[in-house]
């Protein structure tokens, strides 16, 4: 699977681990986030990280940042992608099971890098549930 990826500065020691974590199952990354520390605007990694899922791409993609939110708000606004911020396992595995969520998006200062590695494991081990909630994911869009 290609999993696309995208962080800000406050999310690179995350990304890191991350990938390492995904290329060691296999999967194939498109690193489209900052590698240092180094103030940067988040929406220049997210828009590409965005762009390769709604275009196919990828599979999936992660984006973080400190809050989560600024990464969470810029892919939303791509039509074909359902980002969730994500903080807790339930909240990945519904967002997985009940939205069809096609990007993990992760709090970088909010969680711990082990927490973000078990984040990314359940959101691709989890399937979408299908059933009465492909109708409202159907009308997500507008």
């Amino acid at each position: 699977m290609t999993i696309a990826i995208g962080n800000d500065h406050a999310g690179t020691e995350y990304k890191f681990e991350i990938i390492k974590y995904l290329e060691s199952k296999g999967h194939t990354v498109l690193n489209f986030g900052t590698d240092t520390n180094t103030s940067m605007d988040y929406p220049d990694a997210i828009h590409p990280t965005a762009t390769a899922v709604e275009s196919g791409k990828a599979t999936f993609g992660i984006i973080l940042c400190g809050s989560g939110n600024g990464a969470q708000m810029t892919a939303n606004k791509h039509q074909g992608i359902r980002a969730a911020l994500c903080w807790n396992n339930e909240l990945v595995a519904l967002t997985r099971q009940h939205n069809n969520s096609n990007i993990l998006t992760i709090p970088a200062r909010f969680v711990s890098i082990q927490q973000a590695l078990g984040f990314v494991e359940l959101f691709l081990n989890t399937e979408f549930e299908g059933g009465r909630h492909s109708n409202r994911v159907d009308k997500i869009s507008c």
